[in-house]
């Protein structure tokens, strides 16, 4: 399929003109309304890293941090990596280390994680770190002790979301407290019939 394979090139070099076009924009970007920061850990940066842009702008958050993720096609964003500041790091301790110094509460999405995102505290200076669409995090979530694992509880039968998808949905329950004027969640208390 040499055709095809020509189209794959032409596609890649236009998203990489892209992002050269975009990147300088985003230098001047400001941090969002909210404090939460979104950590991208190596994810495949052809689809799912500009849509994760576009819903950090329309969440307010602070920053991403893309962790071994290289250029990427910003044309998902639909111009919201002009507008959130993206900061790169070549290894997640990085990352980590500057999350710790800035005193970030820290949870990695695992849909095996140790706590539901509903019923969790996500305080003002959260960070949010989603792994590699197939591979998962580079680093052990459970040999750091000051790592939050949290999970999405579904209800279907493939216990999977889009990267992008779940990134949504942490933002929007991080910023949902806010707007009720409540950081903690609201327990359920079992009857006692």
């Amino acid at each position: 399929m040499p055709g095809e394979a020509a189209a794959r090139r032409r596609h890649l070099r236009r998203a990489m003109e892209r992002f050269e076009k975009e990147r300088p924009r985003n230098l001047l970007a400001e941090a969002g309304c909210h404090d939460f920061i979104i950590g991208l850990d190596h994810l495949k940066p052809e689809f799912n890293v500009g849509k994760i842009f576009r819903s950090a702008d329309a969440f307010g958050a602070r920053e991403i941090h893309l962790v071994g993720v290289g250029p990427f096609d910003p044309r998902p964003s639909m111009g919201s990596f002009r507008h959130v500041p993206a900061r790169w790091f070549d290894s997640i301790e990085e990352c980590l280390a500057d999350l710790r110094a800035r005193e970030y509460r820290i949870f990695a999405l695992d849909p095996a994680g140790a706590e539901s995102v509903y019923e969790t505290e996500l305080p003002a200076k959260s960070a949010f770190l989603l792994g590699h669409e197939e591979y998962g995090f580079s680093f052990d979530p459970a040999a750091e002790p000051d790592i939050t694992t949290l999970s999405i509880p579904q209800y279907g039968h493939v216990q999977s979301l889009n990267v992008s998808i779940a990134a949504s949905i942490l933002m929007y329950e991080y910023t949902r407290r806010r707007y009720l004027g409540k950081t903690t969640p609201a327990r359920s208390v079992a009857s006692s019939e």
